[in-house]
């Protein structure tokens, strides 16, 4: 049998990783500014996540969720204080894309609607984007056609507040950052004003920090520079630093009923020591600001270097627009200078290193980065 090739792969074999490096099977030594695509946040093989995950799956690695399970509970404590939203609940899945479904389905089994409207060139997940509502929320019925989802573009205060005072809309989804749409913030101004809109309406607020999140922007969350509360919060990736696992953080104002979600594997035990295991390091290593501190350093220092057109970002996650197409600048770095990046679009490299990224690392990405752009 044949691997379903859908994704362009570079001839490289990674087999070994530690901080912010990973070797080869040639042993060749790379400095890993993509983490995976913003998923290894505490580094590769931290010797704390290694021995969490190590010990639970001695013990016992999996068992349904149809007992409770005390290492959720565990989880959820540690997360509400860092995260700011010690207030809300946390329902435990296993990617991004099951995060924002569910969030999604929360929304609408609230207010009874059925119109999604996501900002800017978002792309919330791999599944439909859009849920049914019905009288039973253990019936779920997909919805795969754009009738049900408005996009309104980034930063459109006019366009947002006009769909949203139709008052048929069940939900907004937008990113802390945006990620795929080329590392694009929204303002304070209209985060401030589409969360007043939404309150107005009786529209839920989902704010998908899946990719902004777990302190990469130098703040636990990226939409917290707005200094706006969600309704929902939808967190992936980093959370479990390599491992499947993702969350969804739920405001007081909604109430659970049994049935009302579920999942098979979300929150198993070895997913929730390495979730605990983030969350201590994270604290212990203080690396939310770390991510800012670096991420300033590193901003700044691109900003200097005359190739770049445009750098965009918050802490450690960076966009680099160029004038020109980016695939041989990036195989450069990457074949040339062992440097690991990734890119948005065709003109925007993107950087997610983990969030123990050094100065002294930052400085040797830009010495690379120079000497490959002369």
């Amino acid at each position: 049998m044949n691997l379903f090739d859908v994704y362009p792969l570079f001839d490289i074999n990674i087999v070994k990783g530690e901080g912010c490096y990973v070797w080869d099977e040639n042993g060749n030594k790379y400095l890993d500014l993509y983490g995976g695509h913003a998923v290894i946040s505490i580094g590769h093989s931290h010797p704390h996540y290694v021995k969490m995950i190590s010990d639970q799956v001695s013990k016992l690695g999996f068992y349904s969720n149809s007992v409770i399970n005390k290492l959720q509970q565990e989880v959820a404590t540690k997360l509400g204080p860092i995260s700011g939203y010690d207030d809300y609940s946390l329902f435990l899945v296993n990617s991004g894309a099951e995060a924002n479904e569910n969030a999604l389905k929360l929304a609408s089994f609230h207010n009874g609607r059925t119109r999604i409207v996501s900002c800017g060139k978002s792309f919330h997940g791999r599944t439909s984007l859009a849920v049914e509502v019905t009288d039973n929320p253990r019936i779920i019925a997909p919805i795969n056609n754009n009738r049900h989802v408005t996009y309104v573009p980034l930063n459109d205060i006019e366009a947002m507040t006009s769909e949203l005072s139709k008052e048929d809309v069940c939900a907004v989804i937008i990113e802390g950052i945006q990620g795929v749409g080329g590392i694009r913030i929204p303002t304070k101004e209209y985060m401030q004003a589409l969360r007043e809109a939404c309150t107005q309406t009786g529209t839920i607020l989902i704010l998908d920090e899946i990719q902004s999140g777990y302190g990469r922007s130098g703040k636990f969350f990226a939409h917290q520079y707005q200094g706006i509360k969600a309704d929902i919060i939808t967190v992936a990736k980093g959370i479990g630093n390599g491992f499947p696992v993702s969350g969804v953080l739920v405001s007081p104002m909604f109430t659970p009923v049994h049935g009302m979600l579920g999942t098979t594997f979300g929150g198993n035990h070895l997913a929730c020591a390495a979730a605990m295991a983030v969350l201590d390091v994270m604290k212990e290593e203080n690396l939310v600001e770390n991510a800012a501190k670096v991420g300033d350093y590193l901003m700044q220092e691109l900003k200097q270097i005359p190739q770049i057109k445009e750098v965009r970002g918050k802490g450690l996650m960076i966009g680099l627009e160029f004038a020109e197409p980016i695939n041989e600048i990036r195989r450069k770095l990457l074949f040339d200078y062992k440097v690991f990046t990734g890119v948005t679009g065709t003109h925007v490299i993107r950087l997610l290193p983990p969030l123990c990224l050094t100065r002294e690392q930052a400085a040797e990405f830009i010495s690379c980065l120079k000497s490959c752009l002369n």
